[in-house]
């Protein structure tokens, strides 16, 4: 009998007929909604299954760990976040005037707020011990280099020593709020990440290169 954890290593099948994938998207949608409600502790094989109302043998066809079915929801949010990040990065390019670093900061907080917003399985996921070190190194990879390019549009200028600090903090602070999102028994933790944000606008709008 395999290890446990040989087991968590098995990846999701991806099927080939369309029967097949408007299966697997069911079967997502109601791991999605297991994993919101419970946590990616607490949600179980069984009761996705039963969410989805398919057999328990038909999920393990495409899934044949827990581990893989979060993998794979956890691929699509972050995928989809690095999308918002594009889109920002793009939106704030066409415009007909840059905004300063304290602006950019701003923008960005309420596009990563709206972001978890809609994307709650990305809260319940992020945190979990098993996720691919790898996998996890070229997240924040492409997450630094997205704020880099971001904050390589503000104007006045940053410089480039500031903007790979700043590359480098974004995700830890989003790591925060994720954080800070998760914590139910927290009453005012909308107030403490909207305490946060104010204190980064109030320093990248600062005289941009003032402490570079």
């Amino acid at each position: 009998m395999p290890s446990q954890k040989a087991s968590a290593k098995k990846a999701a099948r991806a099927p080939s007929r369309r029967r097949g994938r408007d299966r697997v998207a069911a079967l997502m949608e109601a791991a999605r909604a297991v994993f919101i409600e419970k946590g990616a502790d607490a949600a179980t094989m069984t009761e996705i299954a039963a969410r989805a109302g398919a057999a328990i043998g038909s999920l393990y066809q495409f899934f044949p760990t827990k581990e893989a079915l979060a993998d794979a929801l956890h691929v699509e949010a972050v995928e989809a976040m690095l999308a918002e990040f594009e889109a920002l990065r793009a939106d704030v390019a066409g415009g007909a005037r840059r905004p300063n670093g304290g602006a950019l900061v701003d923008r960005l907080f309420r596009m990563i707020a709206d972001f978890l917003d809609t994307h709650p399985v990305f809260v319940a996921l992020a945190d979990r011990r098993t996720i691919d070190p790898k996998r996890k190194q070229q997240v924040r990879r492409r997450l630094r280099g997205e704020v880099a390019a971001l904050f390589a549009l503000a104007e006045p200028k940053i410089a480039a020593p500031r903007i790979e600090a700043i590359a480098v903090l974004i995700p830890h602070f989003m790591r925060v709020i994720v954080a800070l999102r998760s914590e139910t028994e927290l009453p005012n933790r909308a107030r403490v990440i909207d305490e946060l944000r104010a204190m980064l606008v109030a320093h990248l709008g600062a005289k941009a290169n003032g402490r570079d």
